[in-house]
């Protein structure tokens, strides 16, 4: 019955903290999550290019210059 009680707790304190994060601090709040996020798509992307061949530098470098 005690651990219960401190779980739940925890999980009020936790929940406080959030709400106060996200009122008080939304722009670093939203700069750290954008960054978590950009993490992920990178981590996401070199595990799927670990699948694939090899491309030829020059190609990259011609696909670059024609979107810049």
């Amino acid at each position: 019955m005690e651990a219960s009680l401190e779980d739940a707790k925890l999980k009020a304190l936790l929940k406080e903290s959030l709400i106060e994060l996200l009122e008080e601090r939304r722009e670093e709040f939203s700069e750290l999550l954008l960054e978590a996020l950009e993490d992920l798509a990178l981590s996401r992307a070199i595990r799927e290019g670990e699948g694939t061949g090899l491309v030829d530098k020059q190609e990259i470098l011609k696909i670059i210059a024609g979107r810049a």
